[in-house]
């Protein structure tokens, strides 16, 4: 059969917080580049944002809007296999044999827990000395090929080929190795600090454009971003607000540096930072409107998340089936 010929994606993203236009260019936007070539699964990570507290009915909202961004943006829930961590049991199950197979010392070295613990010193859960190995089983439970990832997810990534490495050389070939995605030159900065990636738990909304922000919000946010004391539009070392908005515009227009150094030729700035907020808005609008159309319509999102929890359900329980075989457990 041609599908199981086709190697497998597997991306996911936390319902915690609103997404950026970081999340849009650096992910979202390239999901569904993916969809002809490659099985595709694409999990809202509902079970790793409670690492942190979380509102349990905000929670549950921010899951549909996830969802529901996932179809605006473009991905074909009868192409690709899109749903909800929870609602498939076999990613913790999994997760728990792997936390056997995974060192103390690898999980301490990972940068993520030593920031987000310095960020929430009074909840410096088990959960979140853990998340790396849950991030494992997301990946590994689908005999996944290829990962998109970002430059603060490529630690966890190297981990998670070394568990199943590890666990591949004890029991035979179980996982696949996955490799990365590193799509260059979508990383984008906050506009308040264009030296910080741009973050959606930022406490300062000027720093942030977020997908569902309304144009004139984002054309607003996009006026106030940090520059230099220089007027001259161009990519250099000492003028990161200038360059992240040069990478922002370029991914909504196309246009090289080249390109937009010539067309604000002698403009200065303000001109500028009002056409990056409107080629972001102009692309997000439609976007904006298929979201808000899928969002009122609850039961055919929660018809996705059944039908969709199935699909990878199937698919999870024959690596789980696998895993557990030759660890030496029994079955009913």
């Amino acid at each position: 059969m041609e599908n199981e010929r086709k190697k497998t994606v597997f991306s996911g993203i936390q319902p915690s917080g609103n997404l950026t236009v970081g999340n849009y260019l650096g992910a979202l936007r390239n999901f569904s580049e993916f969809t002809d070539k490659y099985n595709c699964l694409y999990c809202v990570v509902d079970q790793h944002a409670i690492t942190v507290r979380q509102q349990p009915a905000e929670l549950r909202r921010r899951t549909y809007e996830v969802l529901a961004l996932y179809i605006a943006c473009g991905l074909d829930p009868e192409q690709s296999i899109l749903y909800v961590q929870s609602h498939v049991p076999q990613h913790a199950q999994l997760a728990w044999v792997l936390d056997c197979y995974t060192m103390f010392g690898e999980l301490s070295r990972m940068t993520q827990f030593k920031d987000k613990s310095a960020k929430n010193e009074n909840n410096i859960n088990a959960g979140l000395f853990t998340y790396p190995v849950l991030m494992a089983a997301d990946i590994l439970l689908y005999q996944t090929d290829l990962v998109p990832i970002g430059e603060d997810q490529k630690q966890h990534l190297e981990l998670t080929r070394d568990i199943a490495a590890r666990f591949n050389a004890v029991y035979s070939d179980t996982f696949v190795i996955p490799e990365p995605y590193m799509k260059s030159g979508a990383k984008i900065y906050s506009l308040a600090e264009p030296t910080k990636k741009m973050s959606k738990s930022d406490q300062n909304e000027n720093a942030v454009v977020r997908i569902l922000d309304p144009k004139d919000t984002i054309i607003k946010k996009f006026r106030r971003a940090v520059t230099d004391s220089e007027t001259e539009v161009r990519r250099a070392e000492g003028k990161e607000g200038i360059s992240n908005l040069m990478t922002i515009y370029s991914c909504f227009t196309g246009k090289k540096d080249e390109e937009i150094e010539a067309e604000f030729k002698g403009v200065g700035y303000g001109e500028f930072k009002t056409a990056v907020g409107e080629a972001c808005a102009a692309e997000l609008e439609p976007i904006q409107k298929r979201y808000n159309e899928i969002l009122s319509d609850k039961s055919y999102l929660e018809s996705v998340m059944k039908n969709n929890a199935e699909k990878a359900s199937y698919l999870a329980r024959k690596t789980l089936s696998k895993v557990y075989r030759k660890v030496g457990f029994t079955t009913l």
